[in-house]
């Protein structure tokens, strides 16, 4: 693997008044490169574990930064570690990806790596590389719709086999608006490779359909600000509904000057969870209130270019003492969309990916093995 700083990385698209320099955009992507394990792996920090979409995160922002060659060892991970149902596991011990901490399988964390690698090859042009990844993409997607249920909603997880390996038919709101992009991302691969996959098309519709419509289908976790944004940022919800949607909640949820609320009441802002408001800002042409949000978490940056995961504005106490990588990989691809990256643009933005199918009709869905 390049070291990092001696490959094609590239800040200038990572400068944004009063968030990034290009020196501190630098310092960020070189500390979530310090991160990194020679074998391509991204934990959330040293000594904590590594899960699938947060791994994808933080090497989508190693590729907005121009660090392709260290976000294509991220994938290679995700390509050399799937299961053979085409899953991967929830937690994986750091540095040991033979040791799962967590066996269950959760779908939207498996959906991620087709937002990451379709992110990828927008970033380079790399077909080689496209080539290699279609069958883990392609396994990956087929797991993950083996859970999807009649109205279009996605099961939360497959259970870990010592405990029944039942799949959990639950669906999560966030966790499905995330699937609705990275199965659009998919349909995004499949289209590029001449490979049409009408069945996605399908499930695609289905979902996006259930995340407009139909709330009742999913478990109840309104107090989570991300049930609040991922319809949007997922590009399920668009236009005046994005609008209205955001404007619905925005008191609840965002604390002027400091940042979003993870879960309301509590006196918590954290870093992912503002970044990912910016994103689904931005999504919705609202730039202004996007650098706004950004700026007003710099309370959160350390002195090494990571992020602490929140802060306790009751206590003035950062909270929990943690630097991760994802935090840091979502400030620097919400930074990388307002810049004009083409890559973070496509894939955050609702317009630009495959649609999918709307249905006619809720009566049934696809029925998979």
């Amino acid at each position: 693997m390049t070291p990092f700083g001696q490959g094609p990385s590239s800040t200038e698209r990572l400068v944004l008044p009063g968030v990034l320099t290009a020196d501190q955009a630098a310092r960020t992507v070189a500390g979530i490169a310090a991160v990194q394990r020679p074998d391509g792996a991204i934990p959330w920090f040293r000594g904590h574990h590594l899960d699938p979409w947060d791994h994808v995160e933080a090497a989508m922002a190693l590729d907005a930064a121009g660090e392709h060659t260290r976000a294509e060892a991220a994938y290679r991970w995700l390509a050399d570690h799937q299961n053979p149902d085409g899953s991967w596991y929830a937690a994986y011990a750091d540095g040991a990806a033979d040791a799962p901490t967590d066996r269950s399988r959760e779908t939207n964390f498996v959906a991620y790596v087709a937002v990451g690698v379709w992110h990828h090859y927008l970033s380079t042009g790399d077909d080689a590389f496209l080539d290699r990844m279609w069958p883990t993409v392609f396994a990956a997607v087929e797991f993950v719709l083996r859970l999807q249920q009649p109205g279009g909603q996605i099961g939360w997880k497959r259970e870990a086999e010592e405990d029944g390996g039942r799949d959990v038919t639950d669906a999560l709101l966030t966790g499905c608006s995330s699937i609705h992009q990275a199965l659009r991302c998919a349909l995004a691969i499949a289209e590029h490779r001449e490979e049409p996959q009408p069945d996605w098309e399908l499930a695609v519709g289905l979902l996006g359909h259930a995340i407009r419509h139909h709330p009742e289908r999913f478990l109840d976790k309104d107090r989570y600000s991300m049930d609040w944004y991922y319809p949007v940022l997922g590009g399920a919800v668009t236009g005046a509904a994005a609008k209205e949607r955001i404007e619905a909640r925005w008191d609840d949820f965002v604390v002027p000057g400091l940042g979003v609320r993870c879960v309301v009441p509590n006196p918590w802002v954290t870093g992912g969870e503002s970044c990912e408001l910016a994103l689904a800002l931005w999504a919705m042409g609202e730039s202004d209130r996007a650098v706004e949000i950004l700026q007003w978490i710099q309370h959160l940056r350390a002195e090494n270019g990571l992020y602490w995961t929140g802060y306790v504005f009751e206590d003035e106490a950062v909270w929990p003492e943690e630097l991760t990588t994802w935090t840091a990989g979502s400030l620097l691809l919400a930074v990388a969309a307002l810049g004009g990256h083409d890559a973070t643009a496509t894939v955050f933005g609702g317009d630009l990916l495959p649609a999918g199918l709307e249905p006619d009709c809720t009566c049934g869905g696809p029925a998979r093995a």
